[in-house]
């Protein structure tokens, strides 16, 4: 089966494979540029930002960490890390990853543009109101993650009554994912909501509104006959996260790798999350002290997600997501939180970006 090229509103990629955006820190420049350089989508998550370079951009800190969601999604910083990743990948498409349950989402979103990414994806909530931030930015592509056709029917009905137009792409994401997911805990498990079940629900939806519109598979998919197998179920082209994660080039530190690379298959689990939802990780000792309600004190210094309630969440759940994600990024394995896709314990070495795109593009 030939790779066909991705083509997302004006943009087009080579190949038909895109990058999660992995926050805190794990996709940035070094990444999200090395991909985009190898003829896939690189996409720059903007969680966090301000750890970025040591936290050079951050005016305002508390025990060392960004002071509110202004300084935790800095602008300065997002605006440095798409500076960075263009020397690498020159004008080949970026992406950005902008969660919809984060604070400030529609602020985010517009520094983004004007930072230079050519498409913004969201996910973690039904984004109808995205295209307002992009309307001075017409040539930004605007790609929604959804988990079933009815939340596309929404989106699109939504934007075209609003704002005359429809999605470029949409991103369709199974339960198998790392970090958080789109179903609640004991829905993850059934069979109608697995990935190769919610693509042909999606494609059809899709077709209604119009079969030019690329979907995107993710969620578990580990090698090239993964992807054949979604492309075939009517998928154009699919998204694979932890895959990256596990590159020379990720930017998370070598400690957060080796969490990934040493993670066995009962190791990797469903857990709860301030934001409301499951998210998928390693169970480190973060998470084996959070179940005897011995893990950090949550002080919620950067109100990251507009879920958690300035902090009420983290403290029912047992910890803070921003400080713990941030921690992961950074190496402090005593208490990071470590997301991972379902098959991350497949992984027994690092590779570089550009030996694993040609692993999955060649036949």
């Amino acid at each position: 089966m030939n790779l066909k090229p991705l083509k997302i509103g004006k943009w087009e990629i080579k190949y038909p494979i895109i990058q999660g955006g992995m926050g805190l820190g794990i996709s940035w420049d070094k990444l999200a540029g090395n991909v985009s350089k190898e003829g896939c989508l690189g996409v720059i998550s903007a969680v966090g930002t301000g750890y970025y370079e040591k936290e050079s951009y951050v005016r305002q800190k508390v025990e060392g960490r960004p002071l509110t969601e202004k300084e935790f999604y800095n602008r300065d910083a997002l605006i440095k890390i798409f500076e960075n990743a263009r020397k690498i990948c020159g004008e080949a498409p970026l992406g950005c990853n902008v969660l919809y349950a984060i604070n400030d989402y529609g602020r985010v979103v517009r520094d983004a543009c004007e930072a230079g990414a050519n498409i913004i994806i969201t996910g973690a909530g039904l984004p109808t109101d995205m295209p307002e931030f992009t309307k001075d930015f017409p040539d930004v592509a605007l790609v929604p993650i959804v988990s079933t056709g009815r939340a596309f029917k929404l989106i699109a009905r939504r934007w075209e009554k609003r704002y005359g137009r429809i999605p470029d792409a949409v991103i369709v994401e199974g339960p198998l994912s790392g970090g958080h997911q789109g179903f609640k805990y004991e829905d993850c498990f059934k069979e109608e909501n697995q990935l190769e079940n919610l693509i042909p629900d999606v494609r059809e939806e899709v077709n209604r509104w119009d079969k030019n519109i690329p979907v995107i598979a993710a969620g578990g998919i580990w090698d090239r006959k993964d992807i054949e197998k979604f492309l075939s179920l009517g998928a154009n082209g699919v998204q694979m996260g932890t895959r990256f994660a596990l590159t020379y080039e990720c930017d998370a530190s070598d400690n957060f790798k080796q969490v990934l690379l040493n993670a066995k298959k009962d190791d990797i689990i469903l857990m709860k999350s301030p934001v409301g939802y499951p998210a998928r990780g390693v169970r480190t000792k973060l998470i084996q002290k959070v179940e005897k309600k011995e893990g950090p004190k949550v002080k919620c210094i950067s109100n990251c997600v507009a879920p958690c309630h300035r902090g009420e969440e983290a403290r029912k759940v047992g910890y803070c997501i921003a400080d713990r994600l941030a921690d992961a990024y950074l190496g402090d394995t005593e208490n990071g939180l470590f997301f991972s896709g379902a098959y991350g314990y497949k992984a027994d070495k690092l590779m570089h970006v550009k030996d694993l795109i040609k692993e999955l593009v060649e036949e």
